[in-house]
């Protein structure tokens, strides 16, 4: 198995998945400071300027033990967010991903593809047997995309999370190799050929 140090240039049909540079930090920071990324994932540290996030996106192709790439529209070049694998563990083959995806990057499938390319990336060329996640049980948008994209859920942390004065649910998700193999990150198209099938 490989570790996370080779930063690759992933392209699919919408979007190009390449490493981060400092120059990336002023379009983050207006990305992680977007109302909805803050409703599902927390409010923004009050430390994160400017400098610590050229620091920060500066950095990310140095580490050998996690894969931090930039989600651009492919027509355009533009940044629209951003996809991580972290939390390597090399002896169990797995990993935990998560991902932001700014306003302008949203409702065009953007998010769908960037997760099935970097995903993908994990599994076929990094060796990886399971990718784990996990999401708020308000964050519909990204529960279906994971959903398409072949995650399973594992099981729910009930009201694991104060949010905005309500409680809020964690949902534990998954997917193994050996189901990536099976639908490549096209788990909705697998489905609808089963239910074919099974029809005749």
């Amino acid at each position: 198995m490989s570790d996370f140090s080779t930063k690759p240039v992933l392209t699919g049909d919408l979007t190009v998945l390449r490493p981060f540079t400092e120059a990336d930090a002023a379009v983050m920071r207006e990305i992680i400071e977007d109302p909805e990324v803050l409703r599902f994932t927390g409010e923004a540290p009050d430390e994160l300027t400017l400098d610590r996030l050229r620091s920060w996106y500066g950095s990310r192709s140095d580490q050998p033990d996690r894969l931090d790439l930039a989600v651009t529209d492919r027509a355009t070049g533009e940044l629209v967010g951003e996809v991580v694998l972290y939390e390597w563990d090399a002896n169990a083959r797995s990993c935990t991903f998560r991902t932001l995806i700014g306003p302008r990057g949203r409702g065009r499938g953007l998010g769908t593809e960037a997760t099935r390319l970097i995903v993908g990336h994990g599994f076929e060329q990094l060796g990886l047997h399971r990718v784990q996640l996990e999401a708020y049980g308000h964050n519909h948008r990204a529960l279906r995309v994971y959903e398409k994209v072949g995650f399973v859920v594992e099981g729910v942390r009930r009201e694991a999370d104060l949010k905005d004065g309500r409680w809020a649910d964690w949902v534990m998700m998954a997917v193994l190799e050996h189901e990536w193999a099976s639908h490549r990150g096209h788990a909705d198209r697998t489905a609808l050929t089963d239910l074919s099938s099974t029809a005749r």
